[in-house]
């Protein structure tokens, strides 16, 4: 199986699994764009709004009425950075990291029930995908990624996983 052909396989496989886990959203869910920035502050803690855009691979412009209809409903609070008066630091209030967690419970009731058909083994292998889709996810792009040995641009940002077999290069030599 090439390269492409896992590529394929792992996007058909999350977007079904994407599609599912947002039908099993209750009704009256955030929106998902308000559930991206209050996931990427619980997990990140306090930013500017400009960083939660670029970390979430977003327009600043898009999330500014996101922005600002969570601090309104209280799910985040806004204070001028400390190193520049200009800038505002973004950050989850209590209301806002129970609101994210309220969101989240039927889906992962849905996922655990799920994950319950599998074997450990199963269970296992998909922990592990999940913290390499998230290593994934924090990918740079192309354009400010760096190069590999073999010219092509790629970024490991942790320790290669006991899964990880050496890259080919053209002209058989490998990394």
């Amino acid at each position: 199986m090439t390269t492409d052909d896992r590529a394929r396989a792992l996007l058909q496989g999350t977007l079904r699994l994407g599609s599912r886990l947002r039908h099993e959203r209750p009704a009256g869910a955030l929106a998902s764009s308000k559930t991206l920035v209050l996931g990427y502050l619980r997990r990140n803690g306090p930013a500017s709004p400009s960083a939660v855009a670029a970390a979430e691979h977003q327009q600043l412009q898009a999330l500014t009425r996101t922005l600002a209809e969570l601090e309104n409903d209280g799910l985040i609070t806004r204070a001028p950075s400390k190193a520049d008066r200009r800038a505002s630091i973004l950050s989850i209030t209590e209301a806002g990291a129970h609101a994210l967690a309220e969101d989240l419970t039927q889906r992962a009731s849905w996922l655990a029930d799920a994950l319950g058909e599998l074997t450990e083994t199963e269970q296992q292998m998909l922990v592990l995908a999940a913290q390499l889709m998230n290593q994934l996810a924090d990918t740079p792009t192309r354009s400010s990624a760096s190069t590999s040995a073999c010219g092509s641009t790629r970024t490991r940002r942790s320790a290669p996983s006991p899964l990880t077999l050496p890259a080919t290069c053209p002209g058989g030599t490998t990394t």
